[in-house]
């Protein structure tokens, strides 16, 4: 067994491996590894127009999802945590849930449909790209932010709270808010790790103006090898800060749960 985990590990890891050299060689054709060692493909990326374009662009999608996470994701998961009940309180985690069930290709057709219509000529918009990076995310937040509520026991302190007179204003803001505030940052963090890698959706949704970097990138492959793994390399390094970073808020957040419930 630990020779099986080895080889998947190995499995994984090559082609990563391979993308960060092949970054650095100067010539990579007919050949397991690149020759030569230069830096002038990262110069190329930083140079071309049309990558520091879909850059921004990214980083624009990036927060603007982010930001409605935060406004819808954290009442909506409120409600849920404190007002749903029974059948109300599953049924609405499955709607919650929906977009990670359904083939982002599916989701992406559906948004063609419905907005390159006459009444909804949107598709190609910037913002509705920004919407389907939002339908995407949302679960993650949500479902994170209900878990966490129960485990910190939201409840019982609002209602301690409610008994001495403070007013749902005061319960918010002085409560809730701070004992959810590295469950949030994580949140935030784990919706930057996905929605800057989203490739499928934005593929079919972006139009010229606004497409993402991962779109860019797959244009990338029918040129010069050692530019794609360049630009696939800085993309890869931005997923995996954002995901190290939500892994280490994650962290904190878990042990003060843990001194909460202790």
């Amino acid at each position: 067994m630990p020779i099986v985990a080895v080889a998947y590990l190995l499995f994984l890891a090559a082609p990563v491996l391979l993308l960060f050299l092949g970054s650095f060689g100067e010539v990579w054709s007919g050949t397991l590894l690149p020759s030569g060692f230069t830096w002038r493909w990262y110069e190329e990326v930083a140079g071309d127009p049309s990558f520091r374009r879909a850059f921004t662009t990214s980083l624009k999608v990036v927060g603007i999802t982010c930001l409605l996470n935060l406004l819808i994701g954290l009442p909506l998961a409120y409600a849920i945590h404190a007002g749903a009940r029974g059948g109300v309180r599953v049924a609405a985690r499955i709607v919650t849930l929906m977009p990670i069930a359904v083939p982002e290709l599916v989701l992406a057709f559906g948004f063609i449909l419905v907005f390159s219509s006459d009444a909804l000529p949107w598709l190609g918009s910037f913002w509705l790209l920004a919407a389907g990076h939002l339908v995407l995310t949302l679960p993650y937040t949500v479902t994170a932010l209900v878990a966490d509520m129960e485990q910190l026991g939201l409840a019982e302190y609002e209602h301690a709270a409610a008994t001495l007179g403070a007013p749902f204003r005061t319960r918010m803001w002085d409560i809730t808010l701070p004992q959810l505030q590295p469950s949030l940052l994580s949140c935030m963090l784990t919706v930057a790790a996905l929605s800057i890698g989203e490739f499928q959706l934005s593929n079919l949704v972006s139009g010229f103006l606004s497409r993402t970097y991962p779109v860019v990138l797959l244009q990338a492959f029918y040129g010069a090898t050692g530019f794609a793994c360049a630009a696939t390399v800085v993309l890869l390094a931005l997923a995996t800060l954002a995901s190290l970073a939500s892994g280490l808020t994650a962290r904190i957040a878990g042990r003060r749960t843990a001194r909460a419930i202790t």
